[in-house]
C-alpha cells in the first residue's frame, strides 16, 4: 500500500481532461478578444485614412492660397455633386504640385490599400468648388450617393469624403 502511494506521487504531467479544460478556456478567451482586436484594427485604419485626407487637404489649401490668395469656402447644403469637382489626371500631377513645398508626401493608398480619389482644379484654381479627396473604405467600392452626413463608425465600408475644408462624409462619433 505504501508503494502504491509513492508511485502516484511520482507521476508528472497533466491528465488529458486537464489539458482539454485549459484549451477550452483559451478558446473562449480568444473568441471574446479576436473581434475586439479586429474592430480596433479597422478603427485605427479609419483614423489613419482620415488623417491622411486632412493632411492632403491642408497642403491643397496652401497650394490654392498661393494660386488665388485665399481658399474657397465649402457650400452649406445637404447634398454633394461630385461632377462639380474637376478630376485630376494622375497622382503624379498632384505630387508634382504639392511635394515638397506644401507637404512631405501625398498618400496614394488609404489604410485598406485602396487608391484615394483626388480632385484639384489645376486648370481653373478659381472654380466654385476647389478640392476634394475620397476614400472608398474597407470594401474599395464606391457607395457614396452624394448625401452629406455621418455614418455608423463601425461601417468601415462607407466612403469618407473631405472637400473644401471639412469632412462631408465621415464616421459619427459615439
Amino acid at each position: 500500500m505504501i508503494q502504491k502511494l509513492t508511485n502516484r506521487r511520482r507521476q508528472k504531467g497533466f491528465t488529458l481532461i486537464e489539458l482539454l479544460i485549459v484549451i477550452a478556456i483559451i478558446g473562449i478567451i480568444a473568441a471574446l478578444l479576436v473581434p475586439n482586436f479586429l474592430d480596433a484594427l479597422n478603427k485605427g485604419r479609419q483614423k489613419r485614412t482620415m488623417g491622411d485626407m486632412k493632411n492632403w487637404g491642408t497642403a491643397a489649401f496652401s497650394w490654392l492660397s498661393d494660386q488665388l490668395g485665399a481658399g474657397a469656402a465649402g457650400a452649406a447644403t445637404t447634398t454633394f455633386d461630385l461632377s462639380l469637382y474637376p478630376t485630376v489626371g494622375t497622382l503624379t500631377e498632384i505630387q508634382d504640385e504639392l511635394v515638397p513645398n506644401y507637404t512631405q508626401e501625398v498618400a496614394n493608398l488609404d489604410a485598406w490599400r485602396f487608391s484615394y480619389e483626388y480632385r484639384l482644379p489645376f486648370n481653373d484654381p478659381s472654380a466654385q468648388f476647389a478640392i476634394m479627396v475620397r476614400s472608398f473604405g474597407r470594401g474599395g467600392d464606391e457607395d457614396f450617393n452624394g448625401v452629406i452626413g455621418a455614418f455608423d463608425p463601425t461601417d468601415y465600408a462607407q466612403d469618407t469624403v473631405w472637400a473644401d475644408g471639412s469632412f462631408l462624409r465621415k464616421p459619427e462619433k459615439q
